[in-house]
């Protein structure tokens, strides 16, 4: 019997970064088994624009930000020609959530969100974790 590959990526939506923030415990554990499986935790960086407001007031999401495991994922030239097109298909118009919908595509990776309907608007395809 084949195993199931193990995943190397998980890619963050807002939501996730706002249930992170108000101690959800899934998060922190799928952080936690990130970490200890060296699954590298995808945060695009308009999902932080998007949270983002006061450090000092986020010292959760702070202390987050400084994990190792998690890489930052700028929009380039290449994704954002993606993302206007799936926008453009999916006849929607969140450019944030197309990106994390592009990332995923992309790496074959689940997208860890509180709005699964968001994403699968996108893309029905993409594996979703909720928290």
């Amino acid at each position: 019997m084949a195993e199931k590959a193990i995943r190397r990526h998980c890619v963050l939506d807002a939501g996730a970064l706002v249930a992170h923030e108000r101690r959800n415990g899934k998060v922190a554990a799928l952080l936690q088994v990130a970490a200890q499986h060296r699954i590298e935790m995808v945060l695009p960086s308009a999902v932080l624009a998007q949270v983002w407001r006061d450090g000092a007031r986020q010292a959760i999401l702070s202390r987050m930000l400084r994990n190792p495991g998690l890489v930052e994922a700028p929009l380039h030239h290449s994704d954002a020609k993606r993302v206007g097109e799936l926008l453009r298909d999916s006849r929607t118009t969140d450019v944030i959530d197309a990106h994390v919908a592009v990332l995923a595509r992309r790496l074959g990776a689940p997208v860890v969100t509180s709005d699964p309907s968001d994403i699968s608007k996108l893309d029905a395809d993409i594996e979703l974790i909720r928290v």
